[in-house]
């Protein structure tokens, strides 16, 4: 009984000195044709300004989304349907322009900077939440356009859930 005690003590204490692993999140997934957005089922390839994807626990395939405010709204709303395992969004700092963000450029949202408030406008027509890879990227975005950068967690709920204004919106060039 003695050797079955020191035996157990052994291989819980193996099981508790055991690194815990964690799994790599999915990799980003590129745009397609048939890239579809999340809340309006609409093709992403037709609209211009930054994209964003979130992956979920059990599903084969990220949910896109045509603008990045749709995403950030998507995530502070508390009906998701799984847990996220992954949230890319575009790096516009690398984007061929507005209107080609790019089908690969992808950076994971929680590395990515965010300029809110811009006034332009992303590719559904409401107002646009921007993501840069670098400090310096958005800083030039922000001397042309206006607006703060800020981390994902600090978007504020009005930057997607407020009211929108579409006279204040400015053009962003091709």
């Amino acid at each position: 009984m003695r050797r079955i005690s020191i035996i157990m003590v052994a291989c819980l204490g193996l099981i508790a000195c055991k690194e815990e692993t964690t799994k790599a999140p999915p990799p980003p997934s590129d745009l397609t044709e048939v890239s579809l957005s999340y809340f309006c089922q609409m093709s992403i390839a037709e609209h211009g300004g930054p994209k964003g994807q979130v992956h979920l626990k059990g599903y084969p395939a990220p949910l896109f989304f045509a603008q990045v405010r749709d995403l950030v709204a998507y995530l502070k709303s508390p009906e998701r349907e799984a847990d996220i395992v992954a949230i890319y969004v575009s790096d516009m700092g690398v984007a061929e322009n507005w209107d080609n963000p790019g089908i690969s450029n992808w950076i994971q949202a929680d590395q990515a900077l965010f300029v809110v408030g811009a006034g332009v406008s992303g590719g559904m027509g409401a107002p646009e939440i921007v993501p840069f890879a670098t400090q310096d990227a958005a800083q030039i975005f922000i001397a042309q356009y206006g607006g703060q950068s800020l981390s994902l967690d600090m978007i504020p709920d009005a930057a997607v859930f407020g009211p929108i204004d579409i006279d204040q919106l400015l053009e962003v060039p091709s």
